[in-house]
């Protein structure tokens, strides 16, 4: 039997108590996670990434200073080496506009802070699963 592979999972969040809980709480239910609490350091990692360090799914917070969530998808979206990783967006704000813009500009789910670790570990995983559909073939 294979070792399962473990999903890569990038998290853009200038909280750190949520890059904490990403960080611990998905580890233990088996991804490997990437923090960014700086918006344009996602922004960098994202323009020069190889194809081995492209992640699984992305989670981004959608309120964040100098650089928001919504304009850093549109960024994402943009390179060609990311453009098919499914992005969940995370947001305090639990608005029909704000959920409607997150969609709009590539996000492919939503989660309302404060959330549910079991919901978190689910959403990812469905996302995890379209991203192995999306993927550009080798």
């Amino acid at each position: 039997m294979t070792e399962e592979h473990r999903i890569k999972v990038a998290a853009v969040d200038d909280d750190e108590t949520i890059l904490e809980i990403y960080e611990t709480g998905l580890a233990a239910n088996g991804c490997e996670v990437r923090s960014f609490a700086d918006p344009k350091k996602a922004r960098e990692f994202f323009a020069s990434a190889k194809p081995e360090e492209i992640p699984d799914v992305i989670l981004m917070d959608i309120m964040m200073p100098g650089v928001d969530g919504i304009s850093l998808m549109g960024d994402i979206r943009s390179k060609e080496n990311a453009a098919h990783v499914p992005i969940i967006a995370v947001s305090g704000l639990n608005d029909a506009a704000t959920l409607n813009d997150a969609l709009l500009f590539g996000a492919m789910d939503y989660l309302v802070k404060p959330f549910d670790l079991d919901s978190l570990v689910a959403k990812v995983r469905k996302a995890a699963e379209l991203a192995k559909k999306r993927a550009p073939k080798p």
